[in-house]
């Protein structure tokens, strides 16, 4: 798979003439290494569909702060700024020229409409849960994992689909988050708002052989354990890190 991808991008680049990007070359050849965020972004747009920008970076002689205007920026560096979320796009010349004037800037999914959605929660609760899925034969998406939270890659779902699984619970505990229309995702390899990288612990694999997209389970199939499991955390899930 990772040699495939790396032709379908290579090739990508030549139409673009932009320059081989070793890293990824290292991919291909079956080292670890990360592919660029460059790289990175393409593969989202180009050959997943998945919308994508920029996200703000950081900024400082340290890169220590967002490089937002707001000096208490909650998520620095991993959001949407200029270009706005609106902005978000499959087009690969707008990708390569983003990101050949940005090299170092974060990958963003635009979340909803056609695009994966995704449920997150904190990283332990999150592995828990993962173990609790896998145990019931549950068949997993993509999982983009950072060091404080974990985010399970659903199928698109609307926010009305979403208030009125929501309804049905008793409790959700706050520490949950949902990843929806108008929203966003920070993808690997990005660097994590608080330090770290932003890493798949489940890649993403295609449907089938033959066929067209990437298999995503249904929210509703995930939304049971994920509250289960930040229910069962100290403070009923709502305490835990960001």
């Amino acid at each position: 798979m990772r040699e495939i991808l790396g032709r379908r991008l290579q090739r990508l680049r030549d139409r673009l003439k932009l320059p081989r990007a070793a890293s990824r070359s290292a991919a291909v050849a079956g080292t670890d290494a990360a592919p660029s965020l460059l790289d990175a972004a393409l593969t989202c747009a180009t050959v997943r569909q998945w919308p994508v920008l920029p996200g703000v970076g950081r900024a400082g002689a340290d890169g220590g702060r967002c490089a937002c205007p707001d000096p208490d920026c909650v998520v620095p560096g991993a959001h949407p700024f200029d270009p706005g979320l609106l902005a978000a796009t499959t087009d690969a010349r707008m990708v390569a020229w983003w990101w050949g004037r940005r090299p170092a800037a974060p990958v963003l999914l635009a979340t909803g409409g056609t695009a994966p959605c995704a449920v997150s929660l904190p990283a332990k609760a999150a592995a828990r849960a993962v173990v609790r899925l896998d145990a019931q034969g549950l068949r997993l998406g993509p999982v983009v994992a950072t060091p404080t939270r974990w985010s399970l890659l659903v199928s698109p779902y609307s926010l009305e689909r979403l208030g009125e699984l929501l309804y049905a619970k008793d409790h959700v505990p706050s520490s949950l988050r949902f990843h929806g229309e108008g929203g966003y995702l920070l993808l690997p390899p990005s660097p994590a708002s608080g330090g770290g990288q932003v890493r798949w612990e489940r890649e993403p694999e295609p449907c089938r052989p033959g066929a067209a997209g990437l298999w995503l389970p249904e929210v509703e199939a995930v939304v049971d354990a994920l509250v289960e499991a930040s229910s069962g955390a100290p403070g009923g899930g709502s305490r835990l890190a960001y």
